[in-house]
């Protein structure tokens, strides 16, 4: 199933929106998904594992209810920007990253006790259930929890599949690999640090500037692109530039997450709003928030950070406090501040790219400015 990209519009056609693209991307990401997973299926039958069928379907699950799959549209709308070509040739390794974010998704909600993702019980849950219903022996919880760890592991397998058959046969394969398994320990060790600041329930702005570097910025966006225009050929200096677009942009989406995180709507996020102060997260946001409030609101939010037991009205409460801090504005200012040096490096590259590349680009950034989930 052939998919091509939007281009500029003939006469008398509609330019194609941000929406639109990301819209037509998650169409062809689902169809090459669905390709991949019945072929595993077909494979794992074809070996005479049969209990495969579960871990291949759980999965599936996971991965098929989607999410904004930025990580894959941007490796895909990279590659176009950088003039790469027959855009088909950019699926494969848009779907490995989009694995990849998969098995890490399924091992964070091991790690933050998560029930909900993308309004759907996590993977852990699911198993839990199935455990429950099947009236297995032992522990339902830690059933689910094994469960969950092998499907973040079988995700993660074919996420390295796909991107060592990619590099295998593309003359930039050894940096594309390279830039892969880079992406991959970054956002790792940018998790073990945000855990280690939430245990210690503090951390300095430097640490906190490195966690949202590796686990965010680098992981979400910047390698991402990378992978785009390695795949594609571009030269150096414009893949400097593109990458100095996505570090901004993927640092900017990670602090909107974790002011969404405590202001959005659960609903929309498809998660407890509660979670963040519950799991004990010292982010940006709770940093400036003690570094500012009063002794009474500071000893409210200590009080809700990493409290399990929080109820609904300390949740309150505590984000009263955070909003008194001026905390969101601060943070805000943060967001704003790398929106705009993102904006001024996709400048810098605006006339090397193709014009559904860049169309992309500039989008994506007022999606940011005016995102609500």
């Amino acid at each position: 199933m052939g998919f091509i990209a939007e281009a500029a519009a003939p006469p008398g056609r509609a330019v194609p929106t941000f929406a639109s693209q990301l819209d037509r991307f998650r169409r062809r990401l689902s169809e090459a998904l669905d390709e991949w997973i019945d072929a595993k299926r077909r494979e794992a039958d074809a070996a005479g594992q049969g209990e495969m069928a579960e871990l291949i379907d759980g999965v599936a699950s996971l991965a098929v209810e989607g999410g904004k799959r930025l990580r894959p549209a941007l490796v895909y709308h990279t590659f176009l920007a950088c003039g790469g070509g027959e855009p088909e040739k950019a699926v494969p390794l848009s779907l490995s990253t989009e694995l990849l974010h998969t098995y890490l998704l399924i091992h964070d909600d091991i790690m933050d006790h998560a029930d909900l993702r993308r309004g759907h019980p996590t993977a852990h849950v699911r198993f839990d259930r199935l455990h429950r219903d099947r009236g297995l022996h032992g522990d339902p919880a830690e059933f689910g929890r094994s469960v969950a760890i092998l499907l973040g592991d079988l995700a993660y397998g074919w996420a390295v599949e796909l991107a060592l058959a990619v590099a295998a046969e593309n003359e930039r394969g050894a940096q594309i690999g390279r830039c892969f398994a880079e992406m991959c320990q970054e956002v790792i060790g940018g998790q073990y640090l945000e855990i280690l600041i939430a245990q210690r329930r503090q951390g300095t702005e430097a640490e906190l500037e490195q966690v949202l570097r590796f686990k965010s910025g680098r992981y979400t966006t910047e390698r991402p692109i990378l992978l785009g225009a390695l795949l594609a050929g571009a030269p150096a200096l414009l893949a400097a530039s593109l990458r100095r677009y996505g570090a901004a942009i993927g640092e900017a989406f990670q602090l909107q997450d974790d002011l969404l995180g405590t202001f959005g709507d659960s609903d929309a996020i498809g998660k407890a709003i509660d979670s963040d102060l519950r799991e004990g997260k010292y982010t940006f946001l709770v940093y400036h928030a003690l570094a500012s409030a009063t002794a009474d609101d500071r000893r409210t939010i200590e009080g809700a950070l990493g409290n399990p037991d929080l109820t609904d009205g300390e949740f309150r409460e505590a984000v009263a406090a955070l909003e008194r801090s001026g905390a969101r504005d601060r943070v805000r200012l943060m967001i704003e501040e790398r929106l705009d040096a993102a904006q001024s490096a996709l400048a810098e590259a605006a006339d090397d790219l193709q014009p559904e590349g860049r169309l992309f680009f500039a989008g994506l950034i007022d999606y940011l400015r005016e995102r609500r989930q």
